[in-house]
Protein backbone atom coordinates (compact mmCIF):
# COMPACT_ATOMS: atom_id res chain seq x y z
CA UNK A 1 0.00 0.00 0.00
CA UNK A 2 3.11 2.29 -0.15
CA UNK A 3 2.07 5.62 -1.84
CA UNK A 4 4.25 6.75 -4.62
CA UNK A 5 6.07 9.71 -5.08
CA UNK A 6 4.90 12.52 -6.70
CA UNK A 7 1.01 11.05 -6.69
CA UNK A 8 -1.48 13.25 -5.11
CA UNK A 9 -2.28 11.98 -1.49
CA UNK A 10 -5.68 10.38 -1.49
CA UNK A 11 -7.57 8.47 1.51
CA UNK A 12 -7.13 4.80 1.27
CA UNK A 13 -3.80 5.22 0.04
CA UNK A 14 -0.46 5.04 1.88
CA UNK A 15 1.52 8.51 1.66
CA UNK A 16 4.63 10.17 3.39
CA UNK A 17 4.86 8.62 6.86
CA UNK A 18 1.95 6.92 6.76
CA UNK A 19 1.53 3.63 5.67
CA UNK A 20 -2.40 3.35 6.39
CA UNK A 21 -4.79 4.77 4.27
CA UNK A 22 -6.20 7.13 7.02
CA UNK A 23 -7.99 10.11 5.12
CA UNK A 24 -6.33 12.33 8.10
CA UNK A 25 -2.84 11.26 7.29
CA UNK A 26 -3.37 11.97 2.99
CA UNK A 27 -4.79 15.16 4.02
CA UNK A 28 -2.22 16.23 5.87
CA UNK A 29 0.46 15.22 3.20
CA UNK A 30 -1.31 16.95 1.31
CA UNK A 31 -1.53 20.15 2.88
CA UNK A 32 1.96 19.69 4.00
CA UNK A 33 3.43 19.70 0.09
CA UNK A 34 4.91 23.03 -0.31
CA UNK A 35 2.08 25.90 -1.28
CA UNK A 36 -0.87 24.12 -1.19
CA UNK A 37 -2.23 25.62 1.60
CA UNK A 38 -1.59 29.16 0.71
CA UNK A 39 -3.15 28.03 -2.49
CA UNK A 40 -6.32 27.22 -0.57
CA UNK A 41 -6.23 30.19 1.02
CA UNK A 42 -5.61 32.56 -1.79
CA UNK A 43 -8.83 30.82 -3.30
CA UNK A 44 -11.35 31.20 -0.18
CA UNK A 45 -11.67 34.67 -1.42
CA UNK A 46 -12.91 33.75 -4.94
CA UNK A 47 -11.79 32.46 -8.44
CA UNK A 48 -8.08 33.77 -9.45
CA UNK A 49 -6.45 33.00 -12.70
CA UNK A 50 -2.97 31.66 -12.86
CA UNK A 51 -0.80 34.55 -13.23
CA UNK A 52 -3.15 36.37 -10.32
CA UNK A 53 -2.65 33.24 -8.32
CA UNK A 54 1.28 32.72 -8.68
CA UNK A 55 1.38 37.13 -7.73
CA UNK A 56 -0.73 36.38 -4.50
CA UNK A 57 1.39 33.48 -3.88
CA UNK A 58 4.71 35.77 -3.95
CA UNK A 59 5.72 35.06 -7.22
CA UNK A 60 5.98 31.05 -7.01
CA UNK A 61 7.19 29.68 -9.78
CA UNK A 62 5.32 28.69 -12.60
CA UNK A 63 6.15 24.91 -12.92
CA UNK A 64 5.49 24.08 -8.67
CA UNK A 65 2.48 26.07 -9.13
CA UNK A 66 1.32 24.05 -12.24
CA UNK A 67 2.03 20.85 -9.99
CA UNK A 68 -0.07 22.13 -6.64
CA UNK A 69 -2.90 22.94 -8.50
CA UNK A 70 -2.77 19.93 -10.40
CA UNK A 71 -2.66 17.76 -7.27
CA UNK A 72 -5.00 19.85 -5.71
CA UNK A 73 -7.24 19.30 -8.79
CA UNK A 74 -6.69 15.94 -8.56
CA UNK A 75 -8.07 16.08 -4.28
CA UNK A 76 -10.84 17.40 -6.16
CA UNK A 77 -10.26 20.93 -3.38
CA UNK A 78 -10.02 23.10 -6.83
CA UNK A 79 -11.65 23.20 -9.82
CA UNK A 80 -10.86 24.74 -12.77
CA UNK A 81 -13.52 26.77 -14.36
CA UNK A 82 -14.66 27.53 -17.95
CA UNK A 83 -12.97 31.15 -17.60
CA UNK A 84 -9.77 29.27 -16.92
CA UNK A 85 -9.85 30.45 -13.61
CA UNK A 86 -9.59 28.23 -10.68
CA UNK A 87 -11.73 28.07 -7.12
CA UNK A 88 -12.55 26.27 -4.36
CA UNK A 89 -14.97 23.52 -4.49
CA UNK A 90 -17.70 22.39 -1.90
CA UNK A 91 -14.52 20.53 -0.34
CA UNK A 92 -12.22 22.74 -0.73
CA UNK A 93 -14.23 25.47 0.95
CA UNK A 94 -14.70 23.16 4.05
CA UNK A 95 -11.02 22.50 4.33
CA UNK A 96 -10.48 26.43 4.41
CA UNK A 97 -12.98 26.26 6.97
CA UNK A 98 -11.93 23.29 8.88
CA UNK A 99 -8.35 25.52 8.93
CA UNK A 100 -9.98 28.61 10.58
CA UNK A 101 -9.63 27.36 13.96
CA UNK A 102 -5.94 26.56 13.69
CA UNK A 103 -5.18 30.27 12.57
CA UNK A 104 -6.85 31.49 15.69
CA UNK A 105 -4.79 29.25 17.96
CA UNK A 106 -1.64 29.95 15.85
CA UNK A 107 -2.68 34.01 16.75
CA UNK A 108 -2.89 32.64 20.23
CA UNK A 109 0.40 31.01 20.28
CA UNK A 110 2.42 33.98 18.77
CA UNK A 111 1.14 36.83 21.67
CA UNK A 112 2.37 34.10 24.19
CA UNK A 113 5.76 32.90 22.69
CA UNK A 114 6.20 37.03 22.26
CA UNK A 115 5.08 37.87 25.39
CA UNK A 116 7.39 35.24 26.93
CA UNK A 117 10.16 36.13 24.58
CA UNK A 118 9.88 39.99 26.41
CA UNK A 119 9.30 38.48 29.61
CA UNK A 120 12.85 36.52 29.38
CA UNK A 121 15.51 37.94 26.95
CA UNK A 122 17.67 34.98 27.67
CA UNK A 123 16.63 33.18 25.32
Amino acid sequence: MGGTTGATPKPGRGVRGSTTGRPLMAALDLFGRRWSLRIVWELHGGPLGFRALQQHCDQMSSSVLRQRLGELLDARLVAQRPDSTYALTELGRGAYEALRPLVRWSDRWATELTASDAADPAD
